[in-house]
């Protein structure tokens, strides 16, 4: 295994191990019978399936068309091909993140994702087996590869998912922090700039009348600026008491994994 999977797989684990510890890592709060199933089979096939093919194709892709940029960028500055990384990988999955708020299709694979009474480190990897297939992030990142970015890919993968774990778990590492007055500066700028508990926590709100939840923004994973930057930022520095879905119907375990080949409910509006 590289040595960049296993620091995140490590950094995944101790967020488990935290959550074990402090918050009831297998009892969260409205947790059905289907939650884990739903969390172990997404996780999986991302892991093992989705997220290698969704690379190894942008590297075919990117070999097709362009063969002569191989190992292109190799040489340049690792600053230049980490902002590379930002723009065609975090960037893209913000706008991917936000259609999937828009387009009903696009919802119905994300939708697992939200479906979880909950916000945990469980729910970072759980939507429908094909969202990260289609997820165009991961085959710029797959071209970039193939131009020679690995070396630098390696580092940005583990800040973008130390990031994104640290603010789906409810070990909520900002909520000291704002009480330390002398820090207020520092996380008024932190907070405009990646994702935190706060921040993230609202998208995944179920109540949008509760003043805190902004499931229709804060699309943000690693950069929470591209909120600020597009105008989808809601900063209130609290959290909702409730998280899930608003105004749809139930849907079943194979729905959420297997939408369209298996469809139950009626498609409705996005949330």
């Amino acid at each position: 295994m590289k040595p960049e999977l296993v620091i995140i797989v490590a950094i995944f684990s101790g967020f488990i191990l935290l959550e074990i510890a402090l918050t009831q890592f297998f009892h969260k709060p409205g947790q059905t019978r289907s939650d884990a199933l739903v969390e172990s089979i997404s996780t999986g096939v991302l892991m093992f399936i989705t997220q290698p093919l969704a690379i190894a194709g942008g590297m075919g892709v990117a070999a097709l068309l362009a063969p002569d940029w191989h190992n292109a960028i190799a040489n340049w500055h690792w600053l230049a091909v980490f902002g590379l990384f930002l723009i065609f990988d975090d960037m893209l999955q913000y706008w991917w993140h936000r259609l999937s708020h828009t387009v009903p299709w696009l919802y119905n694979l994300h939708r697992p994702h939200h479906n979880a009474a909950y916000l945990s480190i469980r729910v970072v990897y759980r939507n429908n087996v094909f969202y990260y297939l289609l997820m165009p992030g991961l085959w710029f990142s797959g071209a970039l590869l193939y131009f020679g970015g690995a070396h630098v890919y390696a580092i940005y993968l583990v800040i973008k998912m130390t990031v994104i774990f640290a603010a789906h778990s409810d070990v909520r590492w900002d909520r000291s922090l704002y009480q330390i007055r002398g820090l207020s500066p520092l996380m008024w700028l932190l907070e405009r700039i990646i994702s935190t508990p706060a921040t993230h926590s609202a998208h995944h709100g179920k109540h949008a009348a509760d003043g805190v939840t902004h499931y229709k923004g804060n699309y943000g994973n690693l950069l929470f600026l591209w909120d600020v930057l597009f105008g989808t930022a809601k900063i209130t520095r609290r959290y909702p008491d409730e998280f899930g879905v608003e105004n749809l119907p139930d849907t079943s375990t194979a729905e959420q994994l297997l939408w369209p080949l298996i469809k139950q409910s009626t498609d409705k509006p996005t949330t």
